[in-house]
């Protein structure tokens, strides 16, 4: 069955995974720097103003970026690689969006805050 495929189930899930995960951080944002809970990075944490900035920025981008990974997806529908590649195609797709929301987010936070 094509659902069974990694190609298709590992981006899919952890792509409404991180949908979810983004839409709590942008309904909840912790209202602190804390240790817990946050999208903690040493830069994000240099001040509340930077922290407030990066909560609501990282949240939007984990929305749209889980979108796409969940877009992503559908290819599992259609193409089945073998389960030893769908299982390193599918997690390479998810650590490229790791990847790509830090970047962006450091980024955000690197040209807002030009002041250091």
């Amino acid at each position: 069955m094509m659902i069974e495929n990694p190609l298709f189930l590992i981006p899919v899930t952890s792509g409404l995974i991180i949908i979810i995960a983004g839409m709590i951080l942008l309904k909840f944002p912790p209202k602190r720097i804390n240790p817990l809970y946050g999208y903690r990075t040493v830069s994000s944490m240099k001040s509340p103003k930077r922290w407030v900035f990066a909560q609501v920025y990282s949240s939007k981008e984990m929305i749209k970026l889980g979108f796409l990974l969940t877009l992503s997806g559908l290819i599992g529908l259609k193409y089945d690689p073998g389960e030893t590649a769908g299982i390193i195609l599918g997690m390479g797709l998810l650590i490229l969006m790791v990847i790509v929301l830090f970047i962006r987010v450091e980024l955000a936070i690197k040209n807002k805050f030009k002041d250091g």
